[in-house]
């Protein structure tokens, strides 16, 4: 079972360059490894991504943080420093044949903001923001100080600049909210489309969106459920209600929907996924299952992916 807090406390702050993840850029940065497993450090990185030098490490930074890429890590892999491959999300999901490889479909930009829940962190300030911001109105000036307050919970995060956190609460504003500020860098992002963050007024004053999430398929909600069941309690066959809504890092605070939200979504899937129910025992609710949570992962996303219509609508 992995330790989240410590796993927040060695990810990542500021990676980004202050670049949203931008349209194309998810892709590029995927083919790029798997092309060449040291894309990103060769001399001829920006002719090959065809961007600027900051960008380059955006790209990178994204790809990783959405687990599209990783890290050489294995005792078997010496000689491999500075090398990135593919990971099994990365090929399933943007190989030419994948499931959705130029993320047309909403869906997959849902599955990959879960990503952002999962360890090892890339982006640190996103769990930051997303358990620990409980303001109801913020600006990004409130949110920075909201991200250095939490980073201080964290032993390895409390020592780095207040810069970083400013730059983390500017990225993240745009890249979630529907795109009334007067940040040009985010206009090119296609998290504005999942609605998590909305601008309240022309003063720069924003929320986060409780509650229901139209464009969110039940499928994808309930396999980010066994995809946090998987690194949390690998070896248990039920996961609580409570759980899933409210504790760190989990699918209710990383998706913002509330207890009757996140109750209709799973009752829908657990209708299409055989061996999961979603059971009351003893006045507690739970979701009780027959198979590894990281097998069952697999299987939800391949039947939704395998299933879907085109035009991306979930049956």
């Amino acid at each position: 079972m992995i330790d989240l807090r410590e796993q927040i406390s060695l990810g990542g702050v500021s990676r980004h360059e202050t670049f949203t993840p931008r349209y194309g850029w998810l892709k590029k940065g995927f083919d790029a490894i798997v092309n060449d497993n040291r894309a990103f450090n060769a001399k001829d990185a920006i002719e090959r991504l065809g961007v600027g030098k900051n960008m380059v490490r955006s790209i990178r930074s994204w790809c990783l943080a959405f687990h599209l890429i990783e890290t050489y890590q294995s005792i078997n892999d010496k000689g491999r420093k500075g090398e990135l491959r593919p990971t099994k999300l990365g090929i399933k999901l943007l190989s030419d044949n994948g499931w959705d490889p130029y993320l047309e479909d909403i869906s997959s930009l849902w599955l990959l903001h879960w990503n952002l829940f999962i360890p090892p962190f890339e982006a640190s300030s996103w769990p930051l923001a997303f358990n620990h911001c409980s303001l109801q109105l913020f600006d990004h000036k409130q949110l920075t100080r909201v991200l250095i307050s939490s980073a201080k919970q964290y032993d390895k995060l409390s020592g780095l600049s207040e810069d970083s956190f400013d730059k983390d609460a500017s990225c993240l504003i745009r890249m979630y909210s529907d795109g009334n500020t007067d940040h040009g860098t985010g206009i090119d992002c296609p998290y504005t489309q999942i609605g998590l963050i909305r601008s309240i007024d022309e003063q720069n004053t924003f929320r986060f969106v409780i509650g229901e999430k139209y464009t969110l398929p039940s499928l994808i909600f309930a396999a980010s459920c066994f995809s946090y069941s998987n690194y949390t309690q690998p070896n248990q066959r039920t996961l609580s209600f409570h759980k899933i809504l409210y504790e760190l890092n989990s699918p209710g605070i990383a998706f913002k929907v509330t207890e009757t939200e996140a109750g209709y979504l799973l009752d829908d899937a657990v209708k299409k996924i055989e061996g999961v129910e979603f059971l009351e025992s003893m006045g507690n609710r739970q979701l009780q299952f027959d198979k590894d949570p990281e097998e069952l992962f697999w299987q939800i996303l391949s039947q939704y992916y395998e299933q879907k219509p085109v035009g991306g609508i979930e049956i």
